[in-house]
């Protein structure tokens, strides 16, 4: 392998500071390191590593990407797309979960008709290919999916199968709070009743009524709203969509005229909170929203699906939420919820009360990475100090952290990173600073810098989930079908060996399993050599110490590390000599006599993990 991006890290040293003498006097030492410098977590059995992966994009081979393209001219991706040969190249990578993005039947511009489907009006669906979050069936899977469409759920149980063949779990999408304007179960049991089948429509709220109306009023499709672009012609374009009485909008707006930056396209569901009555909550007894919709989670468990990713879930109580985690895990116990949070003051609700394993970390250790990298911080790494303290109850390991998915832009666009190399002190940091379970968009691994104005979705750094669309970064590793990289140049496949050096080692690595943490940056504090974009902490047990230290400026810095006595102490540093290996690169230094300061050279947009 090419390792020219990881120029040699002299002292690696530092590092020194990192490992010690015999285990057995360390489980004593360790003990007396500073608190006010440490995060201690759970010990957790291993470290998820989730791969998000749109099944409309990931197998599609079509380059043609023309505007508002249809699926016969872009083409889309299949279930079978995900060979035996491709995922066993991704759990490879250090993937043990893919997050399956789009399975569930949602509305289109795409006609089925011929298949039984009812066609959905295209002047409430956004992108010819539709939006993924548009749910019109809980209970099918997308026919754009399907090789044979009358055959596509037993396409999907196949790629189930196939995902655990291959040693890893299948995630999907839970889409709670709202679902197509066009929502109708065809596929739905028997025994179920539909969504809204029982509604008192002339009434705005009831408790059990599963959406909210606004009685007397016609739904009015956004003005200038172009469904398909101009290319795209249907009877049913006609700007009208016949509701009556008009349902609350997906994002509340409680208007028949909702605008063309909400998201008009969806209905919002009633969990019995009345939200026009100051959010009177009526629970007691439990609204029959809340059984169909642990039903559907059930059906998919039952599938063998392993966990959801439940999506705004702080646009629903989190009572609702505290009810059904409990209901499926009694069924299914080891069954994983991953919640899309962003408000940190609700972070603790919904841990303790609503029961999810996993929130995002957005508006934490994202945030303050993207300012980082872009250079648009005020405080330096001061912010990834931030991140650890605010959580410094336990929530860091179950922050689920990432630089990309389908709702941000890709780090490699202009709009983040500029050039995907500098992803490296970024994702070192978003891998290693907890024992929690880190997420990469497929593409990302190879540089895909979601280019290009698709339809709906517009030229925004961010790769298209309303349009059918090719990837051409994953389009050259796919190869045709081949899934060997073939058509990556030699710094493409440096950079996915590098996502692969990182993903295996956090999942080998015990002091990154469950190790400890120390942030080093308080002691730099009066160290005039420490530049403000460099960030070195460590990850220890009792048997292993990494040091780590990431390097967010564009430059090769030269500076000198200060070691806290507590550290030194602890790890019986002093006057020792060691040997430190750096795990991205296998670059071995040697350190003489270790005191308190260790030089150090780190490259510009660089990182190292340093073992002893």
């Amino acid at each position: 392998m090419n390792y020219t991006r990881y120029p040699h890290v002299c002292m690696l040293l530092l590092l020194a500071i990192l490992m010690g003498s015999s285990c057995a006097s360390h489980m004593h030492k360790l003990e007396l390191l500073n608190k006010e410098h440490t995060l201690n977590e759970p010990i957790t059995d291993n470290k998820f590593v989730i791969y998000q992966s749109l099944v409309r994009h990931f197998g599609n081979k079509n380059k043609t990407n023309a505007y508002y393209g249809s699926i016969a001219e872009n083409g889309v991706g299949k279930f079978d797309d995900y060979s035996s040969k491709a995922l066993a190249e991704l759990s490879d990578l250090g993937i043990t979960h893919m997050w399956y993005t789009g399975v569930l039947e949602h509305a289109t511009m795409t006609d089925y008709s011929a298949y039984g489907i009812a066609v959905d009006d295209p002047d409430v669906v956004k992108g010819r290919a539709g939006s993924p979050y548009a749910i019109k069936d809980y209970y099918d899977v997308n026919p754009d999916f399907a090789i044979d469409v009358p055959n596509r759920m037993q396409e999907f149980e196949s790629l189930l199968a196939r995902t655990h063949q291959a040693g890893m779990q299948v995630i999907i999408d839970f889409v709670p709070n709202h679902v197509s304007r066009s929502y109708g179960s065809d596929q739905k049991p028997t025994d179920v009743r539909d969504l809204g089948a029982d509604d008192n429509t002339d009434v705005a709220f009831a408790s059990t009524n599963d959406f909210y109306y606004l009685p007397h009023q016609k739904l009015q499709v956004p003005q200038g709203y172009n469904p398909g672009g101009n290319a795209f012609q249907s009877a049913g374009k006609d700007g009208q969509f016949d509701e009556f009485p008009a349902k609350v909008t997906g994002n509340n707006v409680f208007s028949a005229s909702p605008s063309k930056d909400d998201w008009f396209e969806t209905i919002k569901l009633n969990y019995g909170v009345d939200i026009l009555q100051h959010n009177v909550q009526h629970f007691k007894p439990v609204p029959p929203l809340w059984y169909k919709m642990r039903d559907i989670l059930l059906f998919w468990a039952a599938k063998g699906v392993d966990g959801f990713r439940c999506d705004m879930v702080e646009m629903v109580p989190v009572e609702f939420w505290s009810w059904v985690v409990q209901e499926v895990k009694q069924q299914y116990p080891d069954i994983l919820f991953i919640g899309e949070a962003y408000n940190k003051n609700e972070y603790a609700n919904f841990y303790d009360i609503g029961k999810f394993d996993f929130l995002y970390d957005k508006v934490g250790l994202y945030d303050t990475l993207r300012t980082l990298v872009r250079h648009e911080d005020e405080g330096g790494v001061q912010g990834i100090q931030d991140v650890w303290r605010r959580e410094v109850t336990g929530y860091s390991s179950k922050m689920l952290r990432f630089l990309e998915n389908h709702d941000e832009q890709r780090f490699a666009s202009s709009y983040f990173g500029g050039d995907a190399w500098r992803v490296v002190p970024a994702m070192v940091v978003t891998a290693t600073l907890s024992t929690g379970p880190v997420m990469i968009y497929s593409g990302q691994e190879v540089g895909e810098p979601g280019a290009g104005a698709a339809g709906f979705s517009g030229e925004d750094g961010r790769t298209t989930i309303f349009d059918y669309w090719g990837v051409p970064q994953h389009q050259k590793w796919m190869n045709d079908g081949a899934f060997d990289g073939g058509q990556l140049t030699e710094k493409e496949k440096d950079l996915r060996l590098f996502y692969r050096t990182l993903l295996r080692l956090v999942r080998q690595e015990e002091a990154i399993k469950q190790g400890g943490f120390y942030d080093l940056m308080p002691a730099q504090y009066n160290n005039a050599s420490m530049p403000r974009r460099v960030y070195a902490f460590l990850r220890y047990t009792e048997k292993e110490r990494l040091l780590i230290i990431t390097n967010f400026e564009h430059q090769e810095e030269q500076l000198t590390i200060h070691l806290p006595a507590d550290v030194v102490d602890a790890f019986h540093l002093r006057g020792k000599d060691l040997v430190l290996t750096d795990l991205l690169t296998g670059t071995k230094s040697s350190v003489k006599r270790v005191e308190s300061h260790i030089p150090i050279q780190i490259p510009a947009d660089q990182s190292v993990i340093l073992k002893f």
